[in-house]
């Protein structure tokens, strides 16, 4: 368990927050959090399975946590049983490079804690992150990036639709399936097959951004 002033200095040196159980439910507090600390400049990325390619105040809800993309902060938005099952998962992902697991209140587990004692990482709980930001007026200088989408067409071809999306930009749940969505950061570090394939193709007078625009004019 952190120290508040330890916490605090954490919080002030990571840039991004993943939040996990962060659905298009507008009367969810995970869904309300995702804009409140976006407002305060982190980078947030939403986690939800069902609602991945939809956005929560023009943010893209993503499927996963991705191999190959960097996580500081984990925050549950889960009911216990289900926070042991992903602490379990990313006990075993992120053994040599643990992120702090933050257990909002409601979704503490003491198996699950007493295995993060157990390991040494660092974790939260009995407390609210966007409290505890508000609380200790934290901010953070916001960086306004795009995020990308690839859908499969609706037309029954079996194509795929890649788009280009500016920060802040709102999109409802496609009605055909989500091949892949995540922001330029994830563009440049996820394994994912899709984003290691726009990677191949950055042409040698352009960077990854203007590779994944050029692509979604074609």
């Amino acid at each position: 368990m952190l120290k508040k002033d330890d916490l605090s200095k954490k919080l002030s040196d990571i840039s991004c927050i993943h939040i996990i159980g962060a659905s298009l439910n507008k009367e969810r507090t995970a869904h309300t959090a995702v804009g409140e600390i976006s407002q305060r400049g982190w980078r947030v990325v939403p986690v939800h399975p069902r609602d991945a390619g939809a956005t929560i105040s023009g943010i893209p809800i993503r499927s996963e946590i991705e191999d190959g993309v960097e996580v500081e902060v984990i925050v549950l938005f889960l009911a216990p049983e289900r926070a042991r099952e992903v602490i379990k998962k990313l006990m075993i992902k992120y053994i040599s490079s643990p992120p702090l697991i933050w257990f909002q209140p409601g979704a503490e587990d003491e198996i699950s804690i007493s295995w993060l004692e157990d390991a040494g990482w660092q974790f939260v709980y009995d407390d609210c992150i966007v409290r505890f930001i508000e609380r200790n007026n934290l901010k953070k200088p916001k960086i306004s990036i795009p995020w990308f989408r690839q859908i499969i067409d609706n037309d029954e071809s079996g194509c795929s639709i890649w788009t280009v999306h500016e920060f802040g930009e709102d999109s409802k749940l496609p009605s055909t399936k989500v091949e892949w969505v995540g922001d330029l950061i994830e563009l440049k570090q996820s394994n994912h097959i899709i984003p290691k394939y726009i990677r191949a193709l950055v042409n040698d007078n352009e960077n990854i951004e203007e590779c994944a625009r050029r692509l979604a004019l074609q």
